[in-house]
């Protein structure tokens, strides 16, 4: 892979993977991860080539990304996203502290060809109790203790 590849040249490889995975049976998404021109991880949507909902392609390169360096820290880095990140891959970026985002299709193109992510975040304005999925919280004091126990870990890697 060249070297000194400009944020227009990434932008493009995300695209390019984009459809090579349309060409190939996977959702219309590619992710590139770079750091000074030089790519260091792609992905691709593999959520129906792998039965697993997770597979986006902002995830699997992000995996692929924190696998080759064996960690789970890309602060300094940057993702080429063919689209605008889902909340989850949002979510994960943010988790994994990449330092910038490029975007090209927009949530709303996205959703033109029903891929729509809205229902997600209008869920997470909504009260627990008013979302679609039922949920309830049970067995706190159990599980708090968990907690107490991360909180006293000396020899914890924070993340």
């Amino acid at each position: 892979m060249k070297k000194n590849l400009t944020d227009n040249d990434l932008m493009r490889l995300a695209i390019r993977l984009a459809n090579e995975n349309v060409d190939n049976g996977g959702g219309p998404f590619g992710a590139v991860i770079a750091k000074d021109g030089e790519v260091l991880a792609t992905g691709v949507n593999r959520v129906t080539a792998h039965h697993d909902p997770t597979a986006h392609a902002e995830v699997s390169a992000i995996r692929a990304a924190c696998e080759k360096l064996q960690t789970f820290d890309l602060s300094g880095y940057t993702i080429y996203s063919s689209c605008e990140p889902c909340p989850m891959c949002l979510g994960a970026i943010y988790w994994a502290k990449i330092s910038r985002m490029f975007y090209a299709n927009t949530k709303r193109d996205a959703a033109e060809i029903d891929f729509a992510d809205d229902f997600i975040y209008h869920e997470l304005d909504l009260p627990i109790s008013k979302r679609h999925l039922p949920s309830e919280q049970i067995l706190r004091d159990e599980a708090i203790e968990t907690f107490r126990r991360w909180a006293e870990k000396t020899d914890k890697i924070e993340y």
